[in-house]
């Protein structure tokens, strides 16, 4: 069969990291470094630079659009396949249109309006599910190839 397959057999992570973050900005750095250093350590094979740009996405989105100074956290999953990283934060509400355009476009001449978009173009999958205390908001970026890998 070509393509990627339909069914992921579960597997537990090869690795992961839970992290609690401040519910400010400062947040987004930090978060960024985190995912950084987990796939460089390992020498992961999905693309850090995507997985970092994604992560930030969510944080910032997480700061921005929940309210009160409950902090957030990180969770990164390297898995045999790629990578998983999530956002919990503790607003149950489902983030806009994560999963499925709205129909409207960006405004180009606007700061804010593509975050979910480029969570959507740029992973293997993406989604939201509840929590306990809210909701987690989570992607998905798949191993690159060892020739492919920048050097």
């Amino acid at each position: 069969m070509n393509g990627s397959a339909l069914y992921e057999p579960p597997s537990a992570p090869a690795a992961s990291w839970r992290i609690a973050l401040p519910h400010s900005a400062a947040a987004v750095p930090v978060a960024r470094a985190l995912v950084r250093t987990a796939l460089a350590e390992l020498e992961h094979g999905a693309d850090s630079d995507t997985a970092e740009l994604l992560t930030a996405e969510l944080v910032a989105n997480a700061v921005e659009h929940t309210a009160g100074d409950s902090p957030i956290e990180l969770v990164v999953e390297l898995l045999p396949g790629g990578c998983q990283v999530e956002v919990h934060d503790p607003d149950p509400a489902p983030p806009g249109d994560l999963t499925r355009p709205n129909g409207d476009e960006p405004d180009p001449w606007q700061e804010h309006g593509r975050g979910l978009l480029l969570i959507r173009a740029l992973s293997s999958s993406c989604g939201h599910r509840p929590t306990d205390s809210g909701k987690a908001v989570w992607f998905r970026l798949p191993s690159v190839p060892p020739q492919r890998r920048p050097v």
